[in-house]
């Protein structure tokens, strides 16, 4: 029995169908489940039919790539149910700017003299939800690079020689409009938010006040140690102490739906609490 608060479906940067995604998290053991892909809800509809057949608690929900001062970061927004509402239309934007960005990138590794084309990319993703680990892999089939990993050192992560830019929300327009849509914004693995360890407390008060209604302290990466230190500076603060394993499928074949590297453990009362804030 576990909760699994950051999973990805074909729909956006992983590898399993939304219906495998929560077989296998039933599996697993997994009894509440977020599909969290990027910037869309795609997935959520198939999830749901498949959430009702293995008897597991579906929670609707995204990954957004926000701006904010100290620059880019990942918010993860729980109960963000498809169709209308204030966030929700802004998702088409996003999806744009990241196609765009995604033919930026491609036209990049061209300019460099790799053999690629964006419909290897597109063929790669399925048609839907086309991201970095897609590029990834077509240079993995390439013989490019060796593995993912690789070809993120090497071409795709921030500051190598095929990264862009694209457009991104505000952190604090973000939070109000997913406030707005009755959802739940909170941040995403927080070593990538661009602050030192020591500056946590300052960062998290700052996107507490912004709307932020919580931090991903139970992280598959961070060993017991961190996560503990997470929670407690979130308590202090009021924030909502979330958990999960951010599971990619194959893209990321070390990690595992529930229990991350193997230690991961989110508190089953969370779910509650994410409810509490609503």
């Amino acid at each position: 029995m576990s909760v699994d608060l950051h999973s990805h479906s074909n729909a956006s940067d992983g590898t399993d169908t939304p219906t495998d995604l929560v077989a296998n998290a039933a599996e697993a053991g997994v009894t509440t489940l977020a599909l969290t892909d990027h910037d869309n809800l795609d997935g959520i509809a198939e999830a749901q039919v498949a959430a009702q057949e293995h008897g597991i608690e579906l929670i609707s929900g995204t990954e957004l790539s926000v701006a904010w001062p100290h620059g880019a970061m990942h918010m993860l927004v729980y109960f963000l149910e498809p169709g209308a509402g204030p966030l929700q239309d802004r998702l088409v934007a996003l999806q744009e700017g990241r196609a765009d960005r995604n033919q930026r990138v491609v036209a990049a590794l061209t300019d460099l003299g790799i053999d690629i084309s964006y419909d290897e990319v597109v063929q790669e993703a399925g048609g839907t939800g086309v991201g970095r680990p897609h590029i990834a892999a077509v240079l993995v089939r390439k013989g490019v690079v060796p593995n993912i990993k690789a070809a993120f050192e090497e071409y795709l992560a921030e500051g190598r020689r095929a990264y862009q830019e694209r457009y991104r929300l505000d952190y604090a327009e973000a939070a109000k409009l997913a406030v707005a849509s009755n959802a739940v914004p909170v941040v995403a693995h927080p070593h990538t938010i661009g602050v030192s360890a020591e500056q946590y407390s300052r960062a998290f008060k700052d996107l507490g006040e912004a709307g932020v209604m919580g931090i991903e302290c139970y992280y598959s990466e961070y060993s017991a140690e961190q996560r503990s230190h997470l929670a407690s500076i979130a308590q202090k603060l009021d924030l909502l102490a979330t958990g999960g394993s951010d599971y990619h499928g194959s893209y990321r074949p070390e990690i595992s739906l529930g229990s991350g590297r193997g230690d991961l453990s989110v508190p089953l009362d969370i779910v509650e609490q994410i409810n509490g804030r609503r």
